[in-house]
This record gives C-alpha cells, structure tokens and sequence, in this order.
C-alpha cells in the first residue's frame, strides 16, 4: 500500500526537472495533515501550474490516496 508522503515524491518527482531537490514534511495536528513540499525554485511553476490548476489537482488526488 502506497502512502500520501510516497505518492506525492512520485508525482511530483515526474514533473520537475530536478527530482533529487524535492523534499516532502508531513505533519499532523488537530486540524488534520500538513504536507509541505520543497522544490528547486526553477521548478516551482511546473508544479504550481497555469492558475494553480496543477497544485489543485496533487490536492485532490492526495485527498482521494488519504481516503484509502
């Protein structure tokens, strides 16, 4: 079974030009999980996405993964 962290270092790793600078924080409180993504600020557009629509789609699958 594929955790959010594994998930998410797969989708993104296959969009930016510089896989080996992604690093993913997870934490969890009470108001639910946190992922925090760093990348090469070049590639930082690749995974934000023309008006955020590629940010919004990692969200939703990493919604639909957490629901597993």
């Amino acid at each position: 079974m594929i955790d959010d962290v594994q998930f998410l270092e797969y989708v993104v790793k296959a969009l930016v030009n510089h896989p080996e600078d992604v690093k993913i924080k997870r934490t969890v409180d009470e108001m639910g999980v946190l992922m925090m993504l760093d990348v090469n600020p070049e590639d930082m557009g690749k995974v934000i996405g023309r008006s955020g629509n590629t940010a919004k789609a990692i969200r939703i699958l990493l919604r639909v993964v957490g629901m597993k």
